[in-house]
């Protein structure tokens, strides 16, 4: 489910993480529903601005890791595949002026 990172740690890719939740929250997730799953996202992202706020470290990882579970779960109730979707809005060159780096 991983490849090899530096110095022999595991990575794991966004399709694994997508699938992971998936498995371990999807049935709920999908019980709960998109606006409330929603919800639930947009509270973690306000934990997240305060933790970015103040500063703590501890608390910005895990906050990141939160977001985007909760986004991971809202892309899996409307059947989104991540990493198809940030595929063909992001091809390795802004998407906009279709240079890398950007020239917008």
């Amino acid at each position: 489910m991983t490849s090899a990172g530096k110095q022999g740690e595991s990575v794991m890719q966004i399709s694994e993480f997508q699938a992971m939740i998936e498995k371990i929250y999807g049935e709920r997730d999908r019980e709960r529903g998109s606006a409330l799953t929603f919800q639930w996202f947009t509270e973690e992202v306000g934990e997240l601005a305060r933790a970015i706020r103040k500063g703590e470290r501890d608390n910005l990882e895990e906050e990141f890791a939160d977001v985007l579970a909760w986004l991971s779960t809202l892309a899996s109730i409307h059947g989104v595949d991540l990493v198809e979707a940030v595929g063909k809005k992001y091809p390795g060159v802004c998407s906009y002026c279709g240079k890398s780096p950007c020239g917008c």
